[in-house]
């Protein structure tokens, strides 16, 4: 079938909007593929939808070929499975709620773990029914608070969920091995560079995630890899423990005057002026810095936390966010939180007042490097004074640990497989061996072989099937708008009629419904526009492969263009047809 531009509901832009931000969102609105409709969400226009649905077709026939079977649930859900499962109040404010007209609770969406396994509550209750895999493709809905790069961050947006149910945790290992692969396979017909980090379950539980990233410099997160193939976002990486130190031989701790440094730089720099070390010179390295925070939980409950670390490194939002788990808030310190705890001493803490047993109760947790036998010099809890050689182990503790501090390039890799690099990528998939955290608390049991009732052991392996759409783009496009890789684009050939009278338009469609007889999709630009016009609309919609049919005609010949290599070649006219389809077998 051809499709003609005088009757496709399309219209390209000149100006970029005024919101973009990223490329991928730049093309697409100026395209006429979507449309905002307000902040993080936005309309589907035939363009954009043809390229959505192909995206949705590599995702269902690479799920049918890992055995999964599609279903479809709705998006308005009642509060009562979420209620059951805590994640009614663990989202915070990250999900839409709402009431209808008793007063009854709903969220819209924005996972359904709870729904797949309800459902497979009620159908099923023998191992012999298991293994299971089913998958939906719906649109889901996060409130989220800075919606930004058009469809990369979205609080409407288009996602694949699949979930395995099998009756023990072999069975789990197997399902989940097998949607992994099936991960890999969808994103190598997609068409982008991707990596596969190791990832924090957060929220959802489970023993094993692992995120699929496509690496992007405009990404919003960072990952790490090292040349022996660890690779994990940066939430997910773990600080290699030092072993204790033998502190035998360091001096006492010994307070000693600091006037006029509430700050690591100003403070290394005193000390390297009035108390020089005879071995080398004092280093960010070698202090404490204490960090207070305020944690706001979902619930509204509030609580202090202090953080002790390498005077160095800094606290990094994300990995302090991915430890204080889904919906947690924090902010740092500030006047009305010090007033409440008048022990501390802005630019000045040291850990003598921190900690559940220490003067002002404030929990007290300390970046793995901190070891026993490690001396620091850190704040004494007095303006302009400082305590030298405090020992971790002999002089002061702790609560815990926590893994927040900044990850650098150059620092080792976890696993000991040489220094990390840091890049960034676009989350575009992620799979959790959930175990049976939802199915405890749903109450999905089944009868195994030994008529014994265990709680389903399941599997959650989503896709961002509408970022898919953004991610390809952003990759491919250049520019001068759009470059779609050939099982994306939203049709097979354009072919443009320019020039004057009427063989150029009966020439072009000629050619098209030549093309559209074999079972190609064809766009006819048959607008009256001027050539200019519709080459620079070719280059913005992005169809793979441009024939233009116009002044070359007085020689017998029409330009066939490849939009993303940039290569043209004259083809003589009663050859173009199977030129072209030789060109798109």
């Amino acid at each position: 079938m051809i499709t003609r531009m005088t009757e496709l509901f399309v219209r390209t832009l000149r100006e970029d909007p005024s919101d973009a931000e990223v490329a991928s969102h730049r093309w697409l609105v100026r395209a006429g593929y979507i449309r905002r409709v307000a902040p993080g969400i936005y309309s589907w226009l035939p363009l954009g939808l043809r390229v959505l649905q192909k995206v949705e077709q590599i995702v269902r026939e690479e799920m049918a070929a890992a055995g999964s079977q599609e279903v479809r649930f709705p998006a308005l859900l009642p509060r009562e499975p979420y209620e059951a499962t805590g994640r009614w109040t663990e989202y915070g404010q990250g999900i839409f709620r709402l009431k209808d007209r008793r007063d009854n609770d709903y969220l819209l969406g924005p996972t359904h773990e709870e729904m797949f396994a309800l459902a497979v509550k009620d159908l099923y209750s023998s191992y012999k029914d298991l293994p299971l895999t089913i998958h939906q493709i719906q649109t889901k809905y996060r409130d989220e608070a800075r919606p930004r790069a058009g469809l990369l961050r979205g609080r409407e947006f288009v996602m694949k969920d699949a979930y395995s149910f099998d009756v023990d945790e072999a069975g789990l290992a197997r399902s989940y091995a097998r949607q992994r692969e099936a991960y890999q396979r969808i994103f190598d017909r997609l068409g982008f560079e991707y990596v596969i980090v190791k990832a924090l379950s957060g929220a959802m539980g489970g023993s094993m995630s692992e995120e699929f990233l496509a690496i992007s410099p405009i990404g919003e997160d960072t990952f790490v890899r090292s040349p022996g193939g660890y690779a994990a976002n940066v939430e997910a990486v773990t600080v290699p423990v030092p072993d204790p130190v033998d502190a035998s031989d360091v001096p006492a701790a010994h307070v000693e005057p600091t006037p006029g440094t509430p700050t690591i730089e100003t403070l290394v720099a005193a000390l390297n002026a009035h108390h020089p070390r005879p071995d080398r010179q004092w280093q960010a390295s070698d202090t404490l810095k204490n960090v207070l925070l305020v944690v706001t939980q979902p619930d509204g409950s509030r609580h202090d936390l202090a953080v002790g670390l390498p005077g160095d490194r800094e606290v990094d939002a994300k990995r302090l966010e991915a430890q204080l788990g889904e919906g947690a808030t924090w902010a740092p310190f500030g006047e009305e939180d010090f007033a409440r705890h008048p022990q501390l001493v802005k630019g000045y803490i040291g850990p003598g007042v921190l900690g559940e047993e220490g003067p002002t109760g404030i929990r007290y947790l300390l970046d793995p490097r901190v070891v026993d036998g490690t001396a620091w010099v850190t704040g004494a809890d007095e303006v302009d004074r400082h305590v030298l050689h405090l020992v971790k182990g002999r002089d002061f503790d702790a609560d815990g640990t926590i893994e927040v501090a900044e990850v650098r390039a150059g620092d080792p890799a976890p696993d000991g497989s040489g220094p990390l690099e840091l890049a960034r990528g676009m989350e575009m998939g992620h799979i959790f061996a959930l175990g049976t955290k939802y199915s405890e608390a749903l109450g999905v049991k089944v009868l195994d072989p030994n008529g014994k009732l265990v709680p389903v052991q399941m599997g959650s392996y989503g896709i961002g099937i509408s970022r898919a759409v953004a991610a390809v783009a952003e990759g491919s496009c250049d520019d001068k708008g759009l470059c779609w890789p050939r099982e994306l684009a939203p049709f097979d050939v354009l072919v443009l009629a320019t020039g004057k009278g009427e063989e150029p338009l009966q020439v072009a469609t000629g050619i098209a419904s030549a093309l559209a007889d074999r079972g190609y999709e064809v766009l006819l630009d048959d607008r009256k526009a001027s050539p200019g016009v519709k080459f620079a609309d070719s280059e913005l919609l992005g169809v793979p492969t441009v024939v233009v049919v116009g002044r070359g005609l007085a020689d017998g010949v029409v330009e066939v263009r490849d939009r993303r290599s940039g290569d043209r070649v004259e083809v003589p006219v009663d050859e173009a047809p199977e030129h072209l389809l030789e060109l798109l077998r």
